[in-house]
């Protein structure tokens, strides 16, 4: 693709414990990773999906307003992937507890 071309390549990943869903698209020049996410129509294929509260990221880095721009403001660049992040059922701690006491009863 020119480097001059008004379209540019990015993907969108949703995953859930049961289905990964991987859209590739293409978005004009100046596109924000929220305005890519709407145009994929993912959020229709998976209800569960809130644009408006949703996390996303881009290659692993959130998209929180703090390190890194929200997602209305983060400027797509080519071949960027944006993912989607389900909330967290338990804590990273909590979950690492439940494992040691079930180690300890076996």
């Amino acid at each position: 693709m020119s480097e001059f071309a008004s379209n540019i390549d990015v993907e969108i990943a949703w995953a859930t414990p049961d289905r990964q869903r991987i859209i590739n698209l293409q978005v004009p020049r100046g596109a924000t990773a929220w305005e890519a996410v709407k145009l994929s129509g993912i959020a229709e294929e998976f209800p569960e999906i809130d644009l408006d509260s949703v996390v996303m990221g881009i290659f692993s880095r959130k998209l929180d307003g703090k390190r890194a721009p929200t997602p209305r403001e983060y400027v797509l660049k080519p071949r960027d992937r944006i993912e989607i992040y389900r909330p967290l059922r338990i804590t990273p701690m909590e979950a690492r507890r439940l494992r040691a006491a079930k180690a300890r009863y076996k």
